[in-house]
């Protein structure tokens, strides 16, 4: 009698193979994929740091927003992907010389700009890459209030 060594595993184990070996194929595809993509983003980066000038604006407002709602020309608007047109990104309103803009921003430089103050910053196109103040106090990100802060505050009798 023929014994094969297949025949030798249970079910299970062979089944449990399977599905390990083919986890381990997806991990490594993810792998091979984002690490692509990750070098496509440095580069990006980097072609944005080159084609940065500093300029002089005046902020008006800034928020986050809906990419559909925020005011961006329809040419940007057209070439962001369908997928990501819904998600919020930090929008800032500056006047820079005599025009109104709209401009996007790098979620860092966002967190330093103050509202109605004249700020430094290094622009790229429509995209906001660093800050730097040119008035007024140095700029400092805002200071997040956990939960248990925020509770605090509204407990604390006296204070309004």
């Amino acid at each position: 009698m023929t014994f094969s060594p297949i025949t030798a595993i249970s079910t299970p184990a062979i089944v449990l193979i399977i599905i390990v070996a083919a986890l381990a194929v997806a991990t490594f595809i993810l792998y091979r994929i984002g690490s692509k993509q990750q070098k496509k983003s440095e580069e990006a980066q980097e072609q944005l740091r080159q084609a940065a000038q500093p300029m002089t604006l005046l902020v008006i407002d800034k928020k986050r927003m809906k990419i559909k709602d925020s005011g961006l020309p329809k040419v940007v608007i057209e070439n962001i992907p369908k997928r990501s047109r819904g998600s919020k990104v930090p929008i800032v309103k500056a006047k820079v010389g005599p025009r109104i803009m709209t401009l996007m921003c790098d979620e860092d430089a966002f967190a330093l700009i103050p509202v109605r103050q004249e700020i430094r910053a290094m622009v790229s196109g429509i995209y906001i890459l660093s800050v730097k103040s040119m008035r007024g106090p140095a700029l400092k990100p805002d200071e997040k209030k956990t939960f248990g802060q925020k509770m605090r505050e509204k407990l604390r009798p006296g204070k309004q």
